[in-house]
């Protein structure tokens, strides 16, 4: 899976999560630049992602992500 397709199904997965179908993310797109992109949403995102993707993080992992291309390189590398 290419990180375009990555990007796309995580896209999905964050309007779905946020219930903001305007969200338009890139590599350095940034959790506190989103509206509503709160800690608390931030465990449903990545809850999502898991059952999404078919993956489980570490706590570790998701803590240390500074945006979403290194959310896109950690779903990549665990596929």
């Amino acid at each position: 899976m290419s990180d375009d397709e990555i990007l796309a199904k995580l896209t999905e997965i964050i309007r779905d999560q946020l219930d903001e179908d305007d969200i338009v993310l890139n590599m350095s797109t940034l959790a506190s630049s989103v509206e509503g992109w709160d800690s608390l949403a931030h465990v449903r995102v990545m809850i999502g992602v898991e059952e999404a993707f078919g993956i489980r993080f570490q706590t570790s992992e998701i803590t240390s992500l500074k945006n979403v291309g290194e959310l896109v390189a950690l779903v990549r590398t665990k596929l």
